[in-house]
Protein backbone atom coordinates (compact mmCIF):
# COMPACT_ATOMS: atom_id res chain seq x y z
CA UNK A 1 0.00 0.00 0.00
CA UNK A 2 1.40 3.38 -0.98
CA UNK A 3 2.47 5.65 1.84
CA UNK A 4 0.12 8.46 2.63
CA UNK A 5 1.23 12.05 2.70
CA UNK A 6 -0.48 15.19 3.92
CA UNK A 7 -2.34 17.16 1.27
CA UNK A 8 -0.68 20.36 0.05
CA UNK A 9 -1.59 23.77 1.38
CA UNK A 10 -3.61 25.65 -1.22
CA UNK A 11 -2.94 29.40 -1.32
CA UNK A 12 -5.27 31.69 -3.27
CA UNK A 13 -3.74 35.07 -4.11
CA UNK A 14 -5.81 38.04 -5.23
CA UNK A 15 -4.52 40.09 -8.14
CA UNK A 16 -5.52 43.78 -7.98
CA UNK A 17 -4.02 45.44 -4.92
CA UNK A 18 -1.98 42.34 -4.05
CA UNK A 19 0.00 41.49 -7.18
CA UNK A 20 -0.84 44.46 -9.43
CA UNK A 21 -0.85 48.03 -8.10
CA UNK A 22 -4.45 48.97 -8.93
CA UNK A 23 -4.61 52.03 -6.65
CA UNK A 24 -1.47 53.74 -7.96
CA UNK A 25 -2.51 52.99 -11.54
CA UNK A 26 -5.98 54.40 -10.93
CA UNK A 27 -4.71 57.63 -9.42
CA UNK A 28 -2.12 58.08 -12.16
CA UNK A 29 -4.71 57.40 -14.86
CA UNK A 30 -7.28 59.72 -13.31
CA UNK A 31 -4.84 62.63 -13.03
CA UNK A 32 -3.68 62.08 -16.61
CA UNK A 33 -7.22 61.90 -17.99
CA UNK A 34 -8.81 64.59 -15.81
CA UNK A 35 -5.93 66.92 -14.83
CA UNK A 36 -8.14 69.74 -13.58
CA UNK A 37 -10.36 67.63 -11.36
CA UNK A 38 -9.98 67.03 -7.60
CA UNK A 39 -8.63 63.61 -6.69
CA UNK A 40 -8.13 61.42 -3.64
CA UNK A 41 -4.44 61.02 -2.67
CA UNK A 42 -3.43 57.45 -1.87
CA UNK A 43 -2.84 58.28 1.78
CA UNK A 44 -6.44 59.47 2.05
CA UNK A 45 -8.08 56.48 0.34
CA UNK A 46 -10.71 54.81 2.50
CA UNK A 47 -12.98 51.92 1.56
CA UNK A 48 -12.50 49.24 -1.07
CA UNK A 49 -14.51 50.96 -3.82
CA UNK A 50 -12.74 54.07 -5.11
CA UNK A 51 -15.86 55.01 -7.05
CA UNK A 52 -17.78 55.63 -3.82
CA UNK A 53 -15.11 57.82 -2.29
CA UNK A 54 -14.92 59.90 -5.46
CA UNK A 55 -18.70 60.15 -5.47
CA UNK A 56 -18.56 61.60 -1.95
CA UNK A 57 -15.97 64.11 -3.15
CA UNK A 58 -18.33 65.19 -5.96
CA UNK A 59 -21.10 63.05 -7.49
CA UNK A 60 -20.00 63.33 -11.12
CA UNK A 61 -16.48 62.14 -10.28
CA UNK A 62 -17.76 58.59 -9.72
CA UNK A 63 -18.34 57.99 -13.42
CA UNK A 64 -15.08 59.71 -14.30
CA UNK A 65 -12.95 57.49 -12.06
CA UNK A 66 -14.85 54.42 -13.30
CA UNK A 67 -14.03 55.34 -16.88
CA UNK A 68 -10.34 55.13 -16.02
CA UNK A 69 -10.34 51.49 -14.91
CA UNK A 70 -12.83 50.44 -17.58
CA UNK A 71 -10.61 51.84 -20.35
CA UNK A 72 -8.57 49.52 -22.58
CA UNK A 73 -5.00 49.04 -21.38
CA UNK A 74 -5.65 49.90 -17.74
CA UNK A 75 -5.19 46.44 -16.23
CA UNK A 76 -2.42 45.43 -18.60
CA UNK A 77 -0.35 48.50 -17.73
CA UNK A 78 -0.51 48.15 -13.93
CA UNK A 79 2.85 47.94 -12.19
CA UNK A 80 3.58 44.89 -10.00
CA UNK A 81 3.38 45.39 -6.23
CA UNK A 82 6.96 45.43 -4.83
CA UNK A 83 8.08 41.91 -3.99
CA UNK A 84 4.93 40.26 -5.36
CA UNK A 85 6.45 38.48 -8.34
CA UNK A 86 9.37 37.11 -6.33
CA UNK A 87 7.02 35.93 -3.57
CA UNK A 88 4.77 34.13 -6.06
CA UNK A 89 7.68 32.30 -7.67
CA UNK A 90 9.10 31.29 -4.31
CA UNK A 91 5.70 30.22 -3.03
CA UNK A 92 5.07 28.16 -6.15
CA UNK A 93 8.37 26.33 -5.64
CA UNK A 94 7.58 25.39 -2.03
CA UNK A 95 7.06 21.73 -1.32
CA UNK A 96 3.45 20.67 -0.68
CA UNK A 97 2.09 24.07 -1.69
CA UNK A 98 -0.43 24.89 -4.41
CA UNK A 99 -0.66 28.50 -5.54
CA UNK A 100 -3.52 29.97 -7.56
CA UNK A 101 -4.32 33.53 -8.62
CA UNK A 102 -7.94 34.15 -7.62
CA UNK A 103 -9.30 37.36 -9.11
CA UNK A 104 -12.70 38.94 -9.76
CA UNK A 105 -13.45 40.59 -13.12
CA UNK A 106 -15.32 43.85 -13.48
CA UNK A 107 -19.02 43.56 -14.33
CA UNK A 108 -18.14 45.54 -17.44
CA UNK A 109 -15.54 42.97 -18.43
CA UNK A 110 -14.82 43.96 -22.05
CA UNK A 111 -11.13 44.69 -21.46
CA UNK A 112 -10.21 43.54 -17.97
CA UNK A 113 -10.55 39.76 -18.41
CA UNK A 114 -8.16 39.43 -21.33
CA UNK A 115 -5.80 41.99 -19.85
CA UNK A 116 -5.60 40.12 -16.54
CA UNK A 117 -4.50 36.98 -18.39
CA UNK A 118 -1.98 38.95 -20.45
CA UNK A 119 -0.64 40.70 -17.33
CA UNK A 120 -0.01 37.36 -15.63
CA UNK A 121 1.72 35.93 -18.70
CA UNK A 122 3.84 39.08 -19.08
CA UNK A 123 5.01 39.23 -15.47
CA UNK A 124 4.83 35.64 -14.21
CA UNK A 125 4.91 33.49 -17.33
CA UNK A 126 2.58 30.99 -18.99
CA UNK A 127 2.75 28.49 -16.11
CA UNK A 128 0.84 30.95 -13.91
CA UNK A 129 -1.77 31.58 -16.62
CA UNK A 130 -2.79 27.98 -16.01
CA UNK A 131 -3.35 28.88 -12.35
CA UNK A 132 -5.79 31.76 -12.80
CA UNK A 133 -9.21 31.38 -11.19
CA UNK A 134 -11.57 34.07 -12.46
CA UNK A 135 -14.73 34.38 -10.38
CA UNK A 136 -17.14 36.95 -8.99
CA UNK A 137 -17.59 34.79 -5.86
CA UNK A 138 -14.40 33.70 -4.11
CA UNK A 139 -16.28 32.03 -1.27
CA UNK A 140 -17.04 29.00 -3.48
CA UNK A 141 -13.36 28.37 -4.27
CA UNK A 142 -11.65 25.73 -2.14
CA UNK A 143 -8.42 26.77 -0.46
CA UNK A 144 -6.62 27.08 2.86
CA UNK A 145 -5.54 30.73 2.59
CA UNK A 146 -6.86 33.68 0.59
CA UNK A 147 -4.52 36.68 0.47
CA UNK A 148 -6.73 39.61 -0.53
CA UNK A 149 -6.86 43.39 0.06
CA UNK A 150 -10.67 43.48 0.28
CA UNK A 151 -11.53 43.65 3.97
CA UNK A 152 -14.86 41.83 3.75
CA UNK A 153 -15.46 39.02 1.27
CA UNK A 154 -18.96 37.64 1.02
CA UNK A 155 -20.74 35.28 -1.32
CA UNK A 156 -22.73 32.09 -1.61
CA UNK A 157 -20.77 30.30 1.12
CA UNK A 158 -21.18 31.78 4.60
CA UNK A 159 -18.12 29.90 5.88
CA UNK A 160 -15.53 29.59 3.10
CA UNK A 161 -12.87 26.90 3.38
CA UNK A 162 -10.04 29.45 3.40
CA UNK A 163 -8.66 31.81 6.02
CA UNK A 164 -8.71 35.38 4.74
CA UNK A 165 -5.35 37.12 5.15
CA UNK A 166 -5.86 40.86 4.65
CA UNK A 167 -3.15 42.31 2.42
CA UNK A 168 -2.45 45.89 3.41
CA UNK A 169 -3.34 48.52 0.82
CA UNK A 170 -3.88 52.27 1.07
CA UNK A 171 -7.66 51.84 1.41
CA UNK A 172 -7.53 49.36 4.32
CA UNK A 173 -4.42 50.31 6.30
CA UNK A 174 -6.49 52.23 8.86
CA UNK A 175 -8.70 49.24 9.72
CA UNK A 176 -8.29 47.55 13.10
CA UNK A 177 -8.71 43.80 12.75
CA UNK A 178 -10.11 41.54 15.47
CA UNK A 179 -7.59 39.21 17.18
CA UNK A 180 -8.74 36.27 15.08
CA UNK A 181 -7.81 37.99 11.79
CA UNK A 182 -4.33 38.13 10.29
CA UNK A 183 -2.80 40.80 8.05
CA UNK A 184 0.16 40.97 5.67
CA UNK A 185 1.69 44.43 5.72
CA UNK A 186 3.50 43.85 2.41
CA UNK A 187 5.34 41.10 0.55
CA UNK A 188 8.29 41.84 2.85
CA UNK A 189 6.14 40.69 5.75
CA UNK A 190 5.92 37.16 7.18
CA UNK A 191 3.98 35.37 4.43
CA UNK A 192 6.24 32.31 4.78
CA UNK A 193 5.35 32.06 8.46
CA UNK A 194 1.63 32.29 7.64
CA UNK A 195 1.89 29.45 5.13
CA UNK A 196 3.98 27.44 7.58
CA UNK A 197 1.41 27.83 10.35
CA UNK A 198 -1.37 26.80 7.99
CA UNK A 199 0.64 23.77 6.89
CA UNK A 200 0.97 22.73 10.53
CA UNK A 201 -2.78 23.11 11.00
CA UNK A 202 -3.46 21.02 7.88
CA UNK A 203 -1.19 18.25 9.16
CA UNK A 204 -3.05 18.21 12.47
CA UNK A 205 -6.40 18.03 10.66
CA UNK A 206 -5.68 15.81 7.66
CA UNK A 207 -9.34 15.02 7.03
CA UNK A 208 -10.04 18.57 5.93
CA UNK A 209 -10.41 19.75 2.32
CA UNK A 210 -9.19 17.15 -0.12
CA UNK A 211 -8.52 14.44 2.53
CA UNK A 212 -5.22 12.65 2.46
CA UNK A 213 -3.46 11.93 -0.78
CA UNK A 214 -2.11 8.49 -1.63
Amino acid sequence: MAARRARPVRVLVDMDGVLADFEAGLLRGFQRRFPGEPHVPLEERRGFFAREQYRALRPDLADKVTSVYEAPGFFLDLEPIPGALEAMREMNAMQDTEVFICTSPLRKYDHCVGEKFRWVEKHLGPQFVERIILTRDKTVVLGDLLIDDKDTIQGQEETPSWEHILFTCCHNQHLALPPTRRRLLSWSDNWREIIGSKRAAVQQDPLGRGLLQE
